[in-house]
C-alpha cells in the first residue's frame, strides 16, 4: 500500500516512449488480474497497448496475443508464470517488472531475462528475501526504498495471541465487524486430512460461521478453488457483501481491500517473516486503524520466537528483511539458493553487514571516478584484483 506499483508504471512509460516493450510479472492470477485492471484504468487512456497472459488464456485468443507480442504490437504484457513459456517471444523487450519477487525462483527470473537483449529489471517487494538483501549489499542490485506511507495511513498494531487468549481476539474482531469493517482469517491448511494437528480453513470456517460470528456473511477461499470462483469471492469482498474471508496464504500478495482492518494468522509460528509481513500488509491500506493477530502455540522454538517478536516490534519491511537475513542467512549470492549461510573467507555477512555496505559504497565511488583503475592511488587495488581474481588483465582494463 505504499505506491510501489504506481512507481513501476511511471518508470515503464519512459521505456514505451522509446518504442520498446515491458513485461510485468505477478505470482498469482488474482494479483496479475488486479494489476491488469489498474493498468487499463491508468494507461489505456494514454494510448498504451496492453495484454494479459495467464495459463487460462488458451486457444485462438492466446495465439493472436502471442503473435501481436512477437510483432511488437503490444507495449506492456501483464502475466503470471505463463510468461516463462518458450512460446512467449518479444520484439523489443527492454524492461521487466517483477512484483513480489520473493515468490519466484532465481532460474525463473533468469529465463525471463533471456527473452530480451540485456533488459533492465525492477523487482518489487514489501520484504526482500535474504538473498536479494545480500545482493544489494554486494552491489549487484541497486535498491530504492519507499519509507513513507500515503498521508493519513496509521501503522498496523500487531498482537501476539496465545491459544488461551483467542476468545478476547474473537471479541475484538467482532467489534470491528460492528463498525462495518472487514477481516481475514488465515490458516496453514485447507482441510483436516493427514496426521497434522494444525487448524485448517474448512473446519475453522464452520466454527467461525456457526459459533463465533453467526449471521455475519463470510466466504472460504483457497488454492483449490477454480480461478473464476476466487475472483468472484474477492469481488464480493471488495463490494463489502462479505465481512470476512477464511483463507490459506492465497491472500498473501496484492489483495487491496481498504475497508479490511483485521488480519488473524493462526499457527503464526509456522510462517516465515516474509509471509507474515505480506499477510499483515493486506490490512492498514486506508486511514482506518488496523490490527494483526499472530496466534501461536505455547511451545515456540528459538527461531519462531524471534520471528514473532520482530513482527510485533516493527512494521518496516526492510528492517524485517534484515532480521530475516540474520535468522536464515543470505543464500548463494552467485547461485540459486535463496537462504542459508555463506562460507566467506574474510567476512561474515550477518555480523559485518554495515561494514560491507560501506566498502560497497567506496568501491562504487572508485569505479565511477576511475573505472580502469589506472590512477596511481588505485594501483594497489588493481594489483590485488589481477593477482587474486579469476580474470585476466584485459578484463580489468575493460
Amino acid at each position: 500500500g505504499s505506491g510501489k506499483t504506481l512507481v513501476a508504471w511511471i518508470s515503464a512509460l519512459q521505456v514505451i516512449e522509446g518504442g520498446e516493450q515491458v513485461a510485468f510479472m505477478a505470482p498469482t492470477e488474482l494479483l496479475a488480474r488486479q494489476h491488469a485492471e489498474k493498468a487499463a484504468e491508468w494507461l489505456e487512456p494514454l494510448g498504451i497497448r496492453l495484454a494479459f497472459l495467464t495459463g487460462s488464456v488458451v486457444g485462438k485468443s492466446r495465439k493472436l496475443l502471442l503473435e501481436a507480442l512477437s510483432a511488437g504490437h503490444i507495449d506492456i504484457i501483464i502475466g503470471t508464470h505463463a510468461l516463462f513459456s518458450p512460446e512467449v517471444t518479444f520484439s523489443k523487450l527492454r524492461y521487466i517488472i517483477i512484483d513480489e519477487q520473493h515468490r519466484f525462483g532465481v532460474v525463473q527470473r533468469v529465463s525471463l531475462l533471456q527473452k530480451g537483449r540485456a533488459p533492465d529489471v525492477l523487482m518489487m517487494t514489501a520484504t526482500p528475501i535474504p538473498r536479494t538483501l545480500a545482493l544489494t549489499v554486494f552491489g549487484d542490485l541497486n535498491i530504492s526504498t519507499i519509507r513513507t506511507m500515503p498521508e493519513g495511513r496509521l501503522p498496523v498494531t500487531t498482537y501476539l495471541v496465545a491459544n488461551e487468549s483467542r476468545e478476547r481476539m474473537y471479541a475484538a474482531v467482532g467489534v470491528e465487524f460492528s463498525r462495518g469493517h472487514q477481516a481475514y482469517f488465515v490458516y496453514p491448511r485447507i482441510d483436516d486430512r493427514g496426521e497434522s494437528s494444525l487448524r485448517d480453513v474448512e473446519t475453522m470456517f464452520q466454527l467461525l460461521t456457526t459459533t463465533m460470528y453467526p449471521g455475519v456473511p463470510a466466504a472460504l477461499i483457497h488454492s483449490r478453488l477454480p480461478e473464476e470462483e476466487k475472483v468472484s469471492i474477492l469481488t464480493r469482498f471488495r463490494k463489502k457483501e462479505l465481512s470476512y474471508l477464511v483463507s490459506t496464504s492465497v491472500v498473501e500478495v496484492g489483495i487491496d481491500i481498504p475497508n479490511a482492518t483485521c488480519m488473524v494468522i493462526e499457527h503464526a509460528e509456522r510462517f516465515g517473516l516474509s509471509a507474515l509481513h505480506q499477510l499483515r500488509g493486506r490490512v492498514g491500506r486506508s486511514d482506518l486503524q488496523s490490527y494483526c493477530f499472530l496466534v501461536y502455540e505455547r511451545e515456540l522454538g528459538e527461531d519462531a520466537r524471534k520471528r514473532l517478536m520482530v513482527m510485533k516490534e516493527s512494521n518496516d519491511g526492510f528492517h524485517i528483511a534484515e532480521q530475516d537475513l540474520l535468522i536464515r542467512g543470505p543464500g548463494e549470492v552467485a547461485g540459486t539458493r535463496q537462504s542459508g549461510f555463506l562460507k566467506l573467507r574474510f567476512a561474515n555477512l550477518t555480523d559485518n553487514f554495515e561494514m560491507i555496505e560501506l566498502i560497497r559504497d567506496e568501491i562504487d565511488g572508485i569505479l565511477r571516478s576511475d573505472p580502469g583503475l589506472v590512477s596511481i592511488e588505485h594501483a594497489m587495488v588493481r594489483d590485488v584484483l589481477i593477482n587474486a581474481a579469476p580474470f585476466d588483465d584485459k578484463s580489468v582494463e575493460n
